[in-house]
């Protein structure tokens, strides 16, 4: 099994994953593009002691970019929504 550190590669902070967090208690990751839902799961308990009710996963299509006469795309990566138990929080991203 991969480490936690592997999987979870940065906290979401955009105005969407802080509204997910004020309202429904949920947390937006980017995490390695070979993870499952499981793994994501047990390394979000592991790295920050909280208990995970759910984890919705999606795919982002990268965008296209262009300079000058050359055309290029960004990466694909691969977004986790971690929905919490009622109570606990990810302490680091309170505030923001």
């Amino acid at each position: 099994m991969k480490s936690p550190h592997k999987i979870i590669k940065r906290p979401l902070i955009t105005e969407k994953s802080t509204l997910l967090k004020d309202q429904d208690n949920r947390y937006c990751f980017e995490v390695a593009c070979d993870a499952n839902k499981i793994e994501i799961k047990s390394a979000i308990e592991a790295l920050f002691n909280v208990k995970v009710l759910k984890v919705h996963t999606l795919w982002m299509k990268g965008k296209k970019k262009r300079l000058g006469r050359f055309q290029g795309r960004t990466p694909d990566w691969k977004k986790a929504v971690a929905t919490l138990r009622k109570g606990d929080a990810i302490e680091f991203l309170e505030g923001v």
